[in-house]
């Protein structure tokens, strides 16, 4: 799976829906080609998604594996009035991820990293969007990793991932505001986390 890998801070929109739809259609009947396509399309999404919302690129290879299984087994049974596959994908890796972080914490005793922390104090919003648009992807991951895991996932799908609001709501099966609430607070955090390190970091915090 390696040969697929994406960098991990390019944001990415979703391949065509109706492509896709037609693919898995073709799939379940019997086209190995389509199977191909849909893993070059979707593959590399899953699998960076599951990276950043895990922090392990084994458990990650794991879970895109799971995924894209799971979309083999419903092919037949696929309605595509009903969701985009690309969006399925994600709820479906979204969710693999929740529960593999769940055993995680049950195996500890404790909540994941950063469940508990107290909320920070509001700092400059340009502070994620220079970091992402830098190549210190490292640190900004590192920072991820400690916000609480549903702010981590509407901030990874709409910062990192390119998903629209709405988007976001159906994969994380909640609403809009949810979501935005979500984001403003993942982003405050972000910035009050990489705000100290902004000199080494090489960033103004100044920047707009």
């Amino acid at each position: 799976m390696h040969g697929t890998d994406i960098p991990p801070g390019a944001p990415l929109r979703a391949p065509d829906g109706a492509q896709d739809a037609a693919l898995l259609a073709a799939y379940a009947g019997g086209d190995g080609r389509a199977a191909r396509a849909l893993v070059a399309r979707h593959l590399p999404r899953v699998l960076g998604l599951a990276r950043r919302l895990l922090g392990d690129a084994a458990e990650a290879e794991d879970v895109a594996q799971e995924a894209m299984l799971r979309l083999w087994r419903i092919a037949p049974q696929w309605r595509a009035e009903q969701a985009r596959v690309s969006t399925w994908l994600y709820r479906v890796t979204v969710n693999l991820c929740t529960d593999r972080l769940r055993r995680r914490r049950t195996a500890v005793g404790g909540a994941a990293t950063g469940e508990a922390l107290p909320e920070p104090a509001d700092e400059r919003p340009g502070a994620l969007a220079t970091l992402i648009a830098s190549d210190r992807v490292a640190a900004l991951e590192a920072a991820l990793a400690l916000l609480p895991e549903r702010q981590r996932q509407a901030v990874v799908l709409r910062h990192l991932e390119g998903l629209s609001n709405p988007e976001i709501a159906e994969v994380m099966d909640t609403g809009v505001e949810a979501v935005e609430s979500l984001i403003a607070r993942g982003r405050r955090m972000l910035a009050a986390r990489l705000a100290p390190r902004r000199e080494d970091l090489g960033y103004d915090d100044d920047r707009p």
